[in-house]
């Protein structure tokens, strides 16, 4: 559990007091739903995602996204993935996010053209300013409407305000097994991302 350091958590014999400034502070000056919560009899507060839930977006290939092969163009299929871990980002923290990173980008199988794209949107991982999303893009015919996954990938993005400045978002706290490999697994693409820009 992460205790923001806004937000500085009091005593518990402070509680009531506290109480009051969580009331205030949810219904007249945070964007954010806030959780209370105890830890080593600390009283604090956390950011709440606004929703977990993964983001699904289904487009057709058509004439003008295939190359010669009659296959779906790489970029043109990087484009909806990008698009769906954009929307995935807005939903879990209802902030305006740009890209930073995207990486172990990896096409598994070719889409052909009047095939059906699949591609959904998981927020996996998340750092003060930063969310990383796994995008998986499965392909279907519109006479069987079974998947097969053609592309996986992570995507990194970064909260802005207005002026393009990084902001905090709600930090996610994985709960099954599977959350937790997943959120291992993008925090080490991340810190291999970050070591390779520093030793450049």
């Amino acid at each position: 559990m992460r205790i923001d350091s806004a937000l500085k958590p009091r005593r518990l014999n402070d509680y009531n007091a506290l109480k009051h400034k969580i009331l205030l502070t949810n219904s007249k000056l945070s964007p954010f739903p806030l959780h209370v919560f105890i830890l080593d009899g600390w009283l604090g507060l956390d950011m709440k995602p606004f929703s977990t839930e993964p983001v699904m977006l289904i487009e057709e290939v058509f004439p003008q996204d295939t190359n010669s092969y009659n296959t779906l163009f790489g970029g043109r299929l990087l484009s909806v993935m990008d698009k769906a871990a954009g929307i995935a980002c807005s939903k879990f923290a209802h902030r305006e996010f740009v890209t930073i990173s995207i990486d172990t980008l990896t096409f598994k199988a070719p889409a052909r053209q009047g095939d059906l794209i699949e591609v959904t949107g998981r927020v996996v991982f998340t750092s003060t300013h930063t969310a990383g999303v796994k995008v998986t893009a499965c392909a279907m015919t519109k006479s069987d409407w079974e998947t097969r996954v053609i592309c996986e990938g992570y995507f990194f993005m970064v909260a802005i305000d207005s002026m393009m400045r990084p902001i905090p978002i709600p930090q996610l706290v994985p709960e099954s097994e599977e959350g937790i490999q997943e959120w291992k697994k993008a925090e080490e693409i991340r810190e291999n991302m970050l070591s390779k820009r520093n030793s450049e």
